[in-house]
């Protein structure tokens, strides 16, 4: 591992390395399956970090490899100019399994070119130019998605970013209201705040955002890059209150744990603007028949191995024991919270939150803090994981809270 840490030191990125180092992140990955990455001398991993959100099937699924290695054989990108069958496959899919009548579908790569795409539809197809979005918001780093997350860390040295963006307080429909008007082209909302520190709204959040939108002619963009497929106990978060956005924005998990997929699903009403002019927006590698395959399948195994349902049975029994432990160690956790298996847990300051990550480590745990909010370890693991792994997991932390303990007053 010192090889890898010293190439990335010397050709990606000296801070990174750094943080590796400070963490005690000495392991270079070298393969994985299911919910476990073994490292190059063979040591096992729980991955509780789960890519940040994308290994909803788990690693290397063998339906979702067998899908890509028949494309690989096929066709692997498009030529751009014939029809992809691939591609209207996956669309049709997503057009059946998204709520309402969310219809159309346009492919990218990424998340954040997801929410590119969901902004510009919103405006040209609004003919306004006002987004609002959220405090704690993270929607990508790209320069729109930079302009409507919400923290200034990440978007200070790159201002002036996008203008006509305004952010209000998340959860708060008063704040939102306050700021709406016939000026506003969308409302671009989390159905949880992810990187924010897995900040659950209040019930009949999102049904407010869905009636002040509609009540003022703006778009509704639901970010469901790190909440689809399952991850919060349905299939996608918007579910959980029946709401119906304008734009709803895919990645991560589409890809199947295999091959990089953004995608924003849109409502007619939206889409006209694609009717004007059919090229408005494009992406050269969007939507290649790989990639829409993987997905494809990807969708296919959240849905028949119902994904949605494990991550809500297993996230009820999960959060009550991490609840338990919090109730243990009040000076170092302060609240265990989320829904499904997307959980977070809230550490009294960011160094306990490195402290215990950095003990779940020795322990082989994967798992990382949120990037808006360093006070806060998520536990976001592939809906696959086995209970006995996530008592693996308890055991971990819970050895992990007691190593941190004798040392709570050098950190607190």
């Amino acid at each position: 591992m010192n090889d890898v840490l010293e190439g990335l030191e010397r050709y990606m990125n000296p801070g990174l390395a750094r943080t590796y180092r400070f963490m005690g992140l000495h392991s270079a990955e070298d393969t994985a399956a299911g919910a476990v990455v073994v490292d190059a001398d063979g040591v096992e991993y729980l991955d509780c970090a789960g890519g940040y959100g994308v290994f909803i099937q788990g690693y290397r699924h063998p339906r979702i490899l067998r899908a890509a290695h028949e494309q690989l054989d096929r066709m692997p990108l498009s030529s751009r100019v014939l029809v992809s069958p691939q591609q209207v496959e996956l669309a049709q899919q997503l057009a059946e399994l998204t709520p309402g009548d969310l219809t159309y579908s346009f492919f990218c790569n990424s998340g954040t070119e997801a929410v590119e795409a969901a902004l510009k539809i919103a405006r040209g197809s609004t003919g306004r130019a006002t987004i609002i979005s959220t405090v704690g918001a993270f929607h990508g780093k790209t320069y729109g998605s930079l302009s409507v997350s919400g923290r200034e860390l990440y978007q200070a040295p790159f201002q002036p970013l996008l203008p006509d963006v305004i952010h209000v307080p998340y959860g708060d429909l008063e704040a939102l209201g306050s700021m709406m008007s016939e000026n506003v082209a969308g409302v671009i909302v989390e159905p949880i705040q992810g990187e924010g520190g897995v900040i659950v709204p209040p019930d009949g959040y999102l049904a407010g955002v869905r009636r002040l939108c509609d009540r003022y002619g703006a778009a509704f963009i639901a970010d469901e890059v790190q909440t689809g497929m399952g991850r919060t106990g349905t299939l996608f978060a918007v579910d959980h209150e029946g709401v119906v956005p304008d734009l709803l924005c895919l990645a991560k998990a589409l890809g199947g744990g295999v091959v990089p997929i953004g995608a924003v699903v849109g409502r007619p009403w939206v889409w006209k603007l694609f009717e004007e002019n059919p090229l408005i927006h494009t992406s050269t590698f969007g939507g290649n028949p790989l990639a829409c395959r993987v997905a494809s399948e990807a969708l296919a195994v959240t849905v028949d191995e119902d994904l949605p349902g494990r991550a809500r049975a297993l996230g009820q029994s999960f959060m009550s024991e991490l609840k338990t432990l919090q109730e243990r160690h009040p000076d170092l956790l302060t609240d265990v919270r989320g829904r499904g298996l997307m959980i977070g847990l809230e550490c009294r300051n960011a160094g306990v939150g490195g402290m215990i990550m950095a003990e779940l480590f020795q322990r082989h745990v994967l798992a990382v803090y949120t990037l808006n909010n360093e006070r806060v370890i998520r536990m976001i693991p592939p809906l696959v994981i086995e209970p006995s792994q996530l008592e693996q997991v308890l055991d971990a932390l819970a050895q992990s809270l007691e190593a941190v303990e004798p040392v709570k007053d050098e950190l607190l």
